[in-house]
Parts: C-alpha cells; sequence; structure tokens
C-alpha cells in the first residue's frame, strides 16, 4: 500500500466503486442480486466494463445468507481475477464483537481495499405506511473491534476505507491517528440516508469533508431513493461515487435494474455530464494510494 498522496490529482477524475451484493436484500427483493462467487465475479466483471474501477463485496452463501467464511472470499477474489482487474474492496461488517474471520480473510485474500465501519449507531429502517420499523438494531463498531481491524489491514498491506454514517465517526478518527494505527492519506466513504446516521443533505457532504483531514479522497454512498441526487451532489463537489444493488435497486426513471452495470452506466454517464472524467482502474490505484498491481 502507497502511503505518499498524490500531488498531481486531476479533480476532473472521479473513481466509481459498484457495491455488488449488499448483506440485508435478496432475490425476493431483487432477482439480480449475485449470491455465488462466480456470479459475483461476473457482476464484478460488468461493472468493471461500464466503467467502475473498484468493486464492494459482501460474501453470501450460494443460497444467499450472508457468509464471512475466509474460503469463500478467496473464491471470490479468485474468480474476479480470472475475469478483470477492478480494485478489490472487501466488507468487514459484523454485528460480532468478534472479527476473526474478517482479520483472516484480509491478511489471507488480501483485498487492495477494505471497508472499515468507524463507529457504533442505532441502524433502523421505519416504515411510514405500517407505522412500524422494519428493522431496529444497534450497530457495534468499538475501537476495540476497529484497531483489530486496522491491525490487520496494516500488516497486509490493504487501504482501509473509513466508513463513516455520522459526523462523529469522521471525527472520531483522531485517537487511531494519534496511536499511529491508521495513516494518512486517508479515504472516507461518507453513507447517507441509514436512520440513525447523518440525512441526505448536501450540507451532510459539506460537513463531513471539513472535518476530514485534508488530502482526504472521499466518495458519497446514497442508501435508497437518495442515491441519485446525492451521487449528483458528490460530482459537484469534487467527491467520488459508489453506486449498485446493495444500496438502490432502481434507475433513475424508476424501472429496476437488471445488472450492476446498468447502474454504474448510469453513474458514468452522470460523471461525464457534469464534466469529470471516468478513472480507469489505474487512475483509481492512484488517486486512492494503492501503488502498483502486483
Amino acid at each position: 500500500m502507497d502511503t505518499t498522496s498524490n500531488a498531481k490529482r486531476d479533480p476532473d477524475l472521479c473513481v466509481i466503486t459498484c457495491a455488488l451484493t449488499g448483506i440485508l436484500a435478496d432475490r425476493r427483493q431483487c432477482p439480480s442480486i449475485p449470491y455465488t462467487p462466480e456470479e459475483i465475479a461476473e457482476e464484478a466483471r460488468r461493472a468493471y466494463e461500464a466503467g467502475a474501477a473498484v468493486v464492494h463485496i459482501h460474501a453470501r452463501t450460494d443460497e444467499g445468507q450472508p457468509t464471512f467464511s475466509p474460503a469463500t472470499f478467496a473464491r471470490i477474489r479468485e474468480e474476479v481475477r480470472k475475469r478483470c482487474p477492478v480494485i478489490l474492496n472487501f466488507s468487514t461488517g459484523t454485528m460480532l464483537d468478534d472479527v476473526t474471520d474478517q482479520c483472516t480473510y484480509i491478511r489471507e485474500s488480501r483485498p487492495d481495499i477494505a471497508a472499515l465501519n468507524m463507529g457504533t449507531m442505532n441502524y433502523a429502517k421505519y416504515s411510514a405506511k405500517r407505522k412500524a420499523f422494519v428493522f431496529d438494531i444497534v450497530f457495534p463498531n468499538t475501537y476495540q473491534k476497529i484497531i483489530k481491524l486496522l491491525e490487520a489491514m496494516n500488516e497486509a498491506g490493504v487501504k482501509p476505507e473509513l466508513e463513516c454514517f455520522d459526523s462523529g465517526h469522521t471525527a472520531g478518527i483522531a485517537p487511531l491517528i494519534d496511536m499511529g494505527v491508521l495513516r494518512q492519506p486517508m479515504q472516507f466513504s461518507f453513507i447517507v440516508n441509514v436512520l440513525g446516521g447523518i440525512p441526505p443533505l448536501v450540507e451532510s457532504l459539506q460537513l463531513q469533508t471539513k472535518i476530514m483531514p485534508a488530502g482526504s479522497e472521499w466518495e458519497v454512498i446514497g442508501i435508497s431513493s437518495c442515491q441519485w441526487k446525492m451521487l449528483a451532489a458528490a460530482l459537484v463537489l469534487g467527491g467520488n461515487i459508489r453506486c449498485g444493488l446493495e444500496d438502490h435497486f432502481y434507475l433513475p426513471n424508476g424501472t429496476m435494474a437488471k445488472s450492476n452495470a446498468e447502474l454504474v452506466e448510469v453513474a458514468a454517464r452522470m460523471t461525464r455530464d457534469v464534466g469529470r472524467k471516468v478513472a480507469t482502474v489505474e487512475q483509481a490505484r492512484q488517486i486512492l494510494g494503492l501503488g502498483a498491481r502486483s
């Protein structure tokens, strides 16, 4: 992992990430969600060909249940690498305090990037129609848990992507920097529109980017129907963007996407329409401080 900042960063270049699978939704809600390593790899290839430089991956069993099996992540890596050179970003998110499996697949599979949730929060979905919560949980991410994951990432040379659902998560990196377990330059993902987190407003992105250390890279993750508007805001503010079936099933016209590639095609078009350029994999590696691909 290259820990030096890129002084020649072209501000017009935009890194597009595609979140292929997610952990909560299944094919009853969206038939196009991939489950098996081969299906995930095919979606990665399609997303790459549509313009994504990075793919964010949660592993599933062949039946669609979430899994943290290191062997499954290894198969996903192998299958993706057969098909395309896209940058791999593996999720490490778990409700459990035990992150042994996550640390194992970080060390063994060595993805380019690993997503790292930066704080504990209420994580809920509310149905106004039913006047009830669809789910209502606490997502625990203590510093002890974060540090264990960071140590595995540092050991393996894996870049942490700092997933911040609220401004306190972004500000809360300070002790990790002081301890030396979190190193600059940093890469942030600002998630908006999760109940319990920061709302989907332009001002939310402005606040988050003001809090983050100067010289950091950032992207927006807009959950559900706010996605396209928040991607547009990030493009104007100079950020990178993420789309994909994990975040939102629908195209701007309201039809359900038949693949992740359809969502990436829209994101790439939006990038070009505002006068920015879609970053290639090699450009994205430089922007994100990943160094040359081995």
